[in-house]
């Protein structure tokens, strides 16, 4: 989904701020608040799926060293 030449750190970085910042300016304190939580809640289990993927396959297929 998304390539390491698509955009550079710059880009990346400046779309995430200007998406915050819409999607705070249609919500009140609480809902703010519990946008954040929620968004931090899957990005760190979409970090921990990630790493167990990355165990998974380093196991289960190994490379040829």
């Amino acid at each position: 989904m998304f390539y390491c030449d698509t955009c550079g750190d710059l880009e990346l970085s400046t779309a995430v701020s200007t998406l915050a910042s819409v999607i705070a300016s249609a919500l009140d304190d609480d809902e703010l608040a519990l946008a954040a939580a929620v968004f931090t809640q899957l990005g760190d289990t979409l970090d921990t799926l990630s790493v167990r993927r990355a165990i998974c396959s380093k196991k289960c297929c190994p490379q040829n060293e």
